[in-house]
């Protein structure tokens, strides 16, 4: 599993609208001198972006974007489901097949009866979306602002050992 380019730059713009000092717009063109992407390449990103309303344009000469949402409230799974799609990570393809139905008929092992029918559910992906279930949840969980906490403290840190 790999998240595609625009994830990385999606969240990497965010983090740097975040923590941008004069809690303002930035625009475009410095964004995308920080990120070292083509403006039309951010542009599309961060399009995506404020259509779900993670950003929000500001126009005129000193525009550019910033957060329409507080750090807090602008999770992982946010940005990664804005850019990569809502769809579920694993489809079974097998459901079908002559092997998943053997396994959902087969004799039970307990009392020599056959297990009942389990509907149309495949088994292995039954697996994988309990998989999905958490990495999503783990995702949700972290969010911009647990990112700049984690930078702040580090630094912090860093600096009281000199």
């Amino acid at each position: 599993m790999q998240y595609s380019k625009s994830t990385d730059y999606a969240l990497h713009a965010l983090m740097h609208l975040a923590h941008s000092e004069r809690q303002q717009n930035v625009g475009i063109k410095e964004l995308s001198g920080t990120l070292g992407v083509s403006e039309s390449y951010l542009s599309k990103i961060m399009s995506k972006l404020r259509q779900d309303g993670i950003v929000r344009a500001v126009p005129g000469v000193n525009g550019g974007y910033e957060l329409a949402r507080q750090p807090d409230q602008i999770s992982f799974l946010d940005v990664i489901q804005v850019i990569e799609g809502r769809q579920h990570m694993f489809e079974c393809s097998n459901s079908k097949s002559k092997q998943h139905q053997l396994l959902t008929e087969e004799e039970s092992p307990v009392d020599d009866e056959p297990c009942p029918p389990k509907g149309n559910g495949c088994l292995i992906e039954q697996v994988m979306i309990g998989a999905e279930s958490q990495l999503h949840q783990y995702l949700r969980e972290h969010t911009i602002q647990t990112v700049l906490d984690r930078y702040t403290n580090q630094c912090n840190q860093d600096h009281n050992k000199k």
